[in-house]
């Protein structure tokens, strides 16, 4: 069997987990779309890579094609998306703590990192119900652990970006993922919301999608003191005065809608409203780092 890769993206998790929910346990794409608020060429490209890796299997009937998950695959599946008629388990936080310690040895003590450890659990458990809590958990714990290290030591070449909305299932999540894809490892990106939601829209993902932007694994994450004394840049989008304000940082406001409850043709012209504002601001931070004779 393969390894699921493809959960990766939230978007084929929702997929699935709309499969595994509908009545016989089969669906079809055009179901799919209406219910993910997606085109139905979207949901064709996520099916053709569940299918490449086994975890689908297609049945045709008459002009309609079902889908449905593999059996070799649902034990699999149900794990990684929990079961829906029990919670998932409780996340080893003590194991997280352990592994972060070692991966952090000689920068931060096992004290520090397991205060980070529960603290990104509590703060992720109370917004989210996802199956996947305890490595969202890990993910978020080393992210703050990354930006408390930046925080406290030089300045790096690589320039640190952070973007921040309210729900951080939007608006910043379409900047990150545009300026991942534009700079690659030339800027260190990070994302937060002043009240995150449980996951990104899935109508967010799929604009993103249109464009050859992947979100891959990124979740909502709350606002945290450490993220933005880590930022050489922080964008806020909406969200008022909740960004802490530290000498030595650029602050930059976008005024712009929110996608949320958006047609998908008005989330376009949101994000290509990003997409520009983006490409200015990369420009901008390659011009600053040339003129400080930072060279790649």
């Amino acid at each position: 069997m393969g390894s699921l890769t493809s959960l990766g993206d939230p978007t084929r998790a929702r997929i699935l987990r709309l499969i595994r929910e509908s009545e016989d346990g089969k669906a079809l794409v055009s179901r799919i779309a209406d219910a993910l608020e997606l085109r139905q060429p979207t949901i064709s490209h996520h099916m053709k890579s569940l299918r490449d890796e086994g975890i689908v299997v297609r049945e045709p009937d008459g002009r309609r094609v079902w889908y449905s998950i593999a059996p070799d695959y649902a034990a699999r599946v149900d794990a990684l998306l929990g079961d829906g008629a029990r919670p998932a388990p409780d996340p080893d936080l003590g194991r997280i703590a352990t592994d972060l310690t070692l991966r952090y040895r000689g920068v931060f003590g096992p004290e520090t990192v397991r205060a980070k450890v529960v603290e990104s659990y509590e703060l992720l458990a109370g917004r989210s119900q996802s199956p996947m809590l305890a490595s969202r958990t890990a993910a978020f714990a080393a992210a703050r652990l990354d930006a408390l290290k930046r925080s406290q030591g030089k300045p790096g070449a690589v320039p640190s970006v952070l973007f921040v909305c309210v729900q951080n299932a939007g608006r910043s999540q379409i900047a990150a993922g545009i300026l991942r894809q534009l700079a690659g490892d030339r800027v260190l990106v990070r994302t937060a919301g002043s009240e995150p939601a449980g996951d990104v829209r899935s109508a967010i993902v799929g604009a993103l999608d249109e464009i050859g932007v992947s979100l891959g694994d990124e979740f909502p994450k709350p606002l945290t003191d450490e993220a933005v004394r880590a930022a050489d840049v922080v964008v806020t989008m909406g969200c008022g005065d909740a960004c802490p304000i530290y000498p030595g940082r650029r602050y930059v406001d976008w005024e712009l809608d929110d996608p949320v409850g958006k047609s998908p043709a008005q989330i376009r012209v949101i994000r290509d409203d990003i997409d520009g504002r983006v490409r200015t601001l990369l420009q901008e931070l390659v011009a600053e780092r040339s003129s400080a004779g930072l060279t790649e």
